[in-house]
């Protein structure tokens, strides 16, 4: 996955219309996303704070390039707004829609697969690139700019940061920990990426870990984990095999009991292998230092 996914300027929301897209576009436009147009059939034509809505991508494409495209569309429909951006070749799409039925994703997943375009969720917070833009739901006021590789403590011209992490998380809501506890240490973050929690999305662990890894700027890594599935062992092999920085785990879930949903879809405990522990045990084996809890695992990032 290429850092320069991130850093595209024209951002397209699809859903604009509905009480969430309207919301949190607004939100991101305060954030310094550069949002140039929404879709919704049914405001076709119409204006939402300053920002025009369009029927279709195509419609969007005759006037601009877009670079991203942010998914609000309600689930029944998501299915149409995502194939829709694959169509229309954009280059990332991240989709906070939950609730997207899986015989859907299973037909995403297999359309994306030889396509132009990267997907992050469903069912994710987003992306946030602090002291750049906001990509989805997540706070941009809980993040902190990091400092370059080289540069000096406070050289972002924000607030005074150490250090550049890059945070990859299945959890919405223990993303926003960790990334406010780095930040109330002043340690900076240069990615904080939310892959969802559905049990069949786009991007995942070790796109994100490649990513980070290659990256000079990023010089610590956390991965934050849940029960169900076995996507953080395959991550635990990919680190041991590829990731040469300091990198920091935590997986929630260890008092879980078998055969419980805990939040959303894919935060399900089946086989011992999806459990907190055995995940735990195999970060641990791949070098990853681990915590049994968000404060923890901020306290040991800020030891090192």
């Amino acid at each position: 996955m290429n850092k320069s996914l991130f850093f595209g300027k024209n951002v397209v929301v699809q859903g604009i219309s509905g009480s969430q897209g309207a919301f949190h576009t607004k939100a991101m436009v305060q954030a310094g996303t550069h949002i140039v147009a929404g879709t919704s059939l049914s405001k076709a034509g119409q204006v939402i704070d300053g920002i025009p809505i369009f029927a279709t991508l195509k419609d969007i494409q005759n006037q601009y390039i877009i670079d991203t495209c942010l998914v609000f569309v309600p689930a029944p429909h998501a299915k149409g707004a995502i194939v829709e951006a694959i169509e229309a070749k954009v280059p990332l799409i991240v989709c906070i829609t939950e609730g997207i039925p899986v015989h859907d994703m299973l037909y995403i997943k297999k359309l994306i697969k030889n396509s132009d375009s990267t997907l992050i969720g469903p069912n994710s917070p987003g992306v946030l690139l602090p002291g750049v833009h906001r990509l989805g739901i997540i706070p941009e006021f809980m993040g902190l700019p990091g400092a370059p590789a080289g540069a000096k403590s406070g050289a972002t011209g924000g607030a005074s940061a150490t250090g550049n992490v890059g945070i990859v998380s299945r959890s919405g809501t223990l993303t926003y920990e960790a990334m406010a506890g780095l930040s109330e240490k002043g340690i900076g973050q240069k990615y904080v990426i939310g892959i969802g929690g559905d049990p069949i999305r786009g991007t995942g662990f070790i796109d994100c870990l490649e990513l980070f890894q290659n990256d000079p700027d990023v010089d610590k890594i956390v991965i934050i984990g849940e029960i169900g599935g076995t996507d953080e062992i395959a991550a635990a092999d990919y680190i041991k095999q590829h990731v040469t920085k300091p990198i920091y785990g935590y997986i929630a879930g260890h008092h879980a009991p078998a055969g419980v949903q805990l939040g959303h879809a894919g935060a399900i405990l089946g086989s011992n292998e999806e459990s907190a522990q055995a995940k735990t045990a195999a970060l641990q084996a791949a070098g990853v230092i681990t915590a049994k809890s968000i404060v923890e695992l901020i306290a040991r990032i800020a030891q090192n």
